[in-house]
């Protein structure tokens, strides 16, 4: 199991650069020791960028960042080939995914063809150019930022490319002691020179290894079933929470156990992750939305509706 001082130590050094967001910190380690790519969703200038490159120097992983803007093309994230005349043959030019970790910039700024070219990759760890399949690093991770969908110039995301994030993550504005200690640091340096590397990409394969191995009963297995099968029945969801969405919420679930020192899942590891892994998975009707209600309203309402199992000790 993961020691507890080395999950200190990577939250000391994100928080170096990150203030007062601990919680967000944590939720999207969980969601990298769980196999998962991040969706982080806030206006901008709050942080977003600098917490996924925070977390890339310290797992010592290898990073590339794409800004998507309206004319970037599936090519500048996938690759694409062309003729090299000096071998008479076609050459694989990599794209902005050949690379541990991926950050995606203002996803939702770019066309819904795009933002479609992320999902082989996301899902299989592959991508096809011309018909040929490429095999990306291992581990695979993006971290997407986007504006609020209210924001100018942005459109939503395709329901099929949202469901391959694991969680989505809202930091918001940190509060006045962060602010002061951000503006005393504001002096010029480049913060990220200050973090250090704390784990290797093989140290983050090992641990994905050992959250997967983490125990849960059949009961709690039913249980996480009865939540899911609740956003399906939910009177005010129109499209509830997928398969894919629910072994995502399955992994998050182990992730919160392992991170408390656990091996096996208790009923208080999937509420504390439903909202984070299954909120952005719903989408509301129109009754709903006008009534002002959220997707983390009706997940609220349906963990008090499911009965919670009583587990013996043992």
């Amino acid at each position: 199991m993961i020691r507890n001082d080395t999950i200190k130590a990577l939250m000391a050094e994100v928080t170096k650069v990150v203030k007062g967001k601990e919680m967000v910190i944590e939720k999207v380690m969980m969601a990298i020791f769980a196999s998962g790519h991040v969706l982080l969703e806030d206006v901008p200038g709050l942080g977003k960028t600098t917490l996924a490159m925070a977390f890339s120097n310290a797992l010592g992983l290898e990073n590339k960042r794409i800004q998507f803007t309206p004319d970037t093309m599936p090519s500048d994230i996938i690759g694409t080939t062309f003729y090299d005349e000096s071998t008479n043959q076609f050459q694989y030019m990599p794209g902005a995914v050949m690379c541990n970790l991926l950050l995606g910039d203002e996803i939702n700024r770019t066309s819904a063809k795009t933002q479609s070219a992320l999902l082989e990759a996301m899902a299989e760890g592959k991508v096809t150019v011309d018909g040929v399949r490429h095999v990306l690093p291992e581990p695979f991770i993006v971290i997407a930022t986007q504006n609020p969908v209210t924001s100018s110039g942005t459109q939503p995301l395709p329901d099929s490319q949202l469901d391959r994030f694991m969680v989505k993550l809202s930091m918001g504005y940190p509060d006045e002691e962060a602010q002061l200690a951000m503006l005393q640091n504001a002096n010029g340096k480049d913060q990220m020179k200050e973090i250090h590397q704390i784990l290797t990409a093989k140290d983050v394969l090992r641990i994905r290894e050992e959250v997967d191995a983490v125990k849960i009963k059949e009961e709690l297995l039913r249980y996480l079933i009865a939540l899911c099968e609740a956003t399906r029945n939910q009177e005010n969801i129109v499209l509830g929470i997928s398969p894919r969405g629910m072994i995502a919420f399955m992994k998050m679930a182990k992730a919160k156990a392992y991170f408390e020192g656990r091996d096996y899942v208790i009923p208080e590891d999937m509420e504390a992750v439903f909202q984070d892994s299954c909120a952005h998975r719903l989408f509301l009707s129109g009754r709903a939305k006008r009534a002002g209600l959220t997707p983390e309203d009706v997940i609220d309402q349906i963990l008090k509706e499911v009965k919670k199992p009583e587990l013996l000790k043992g």
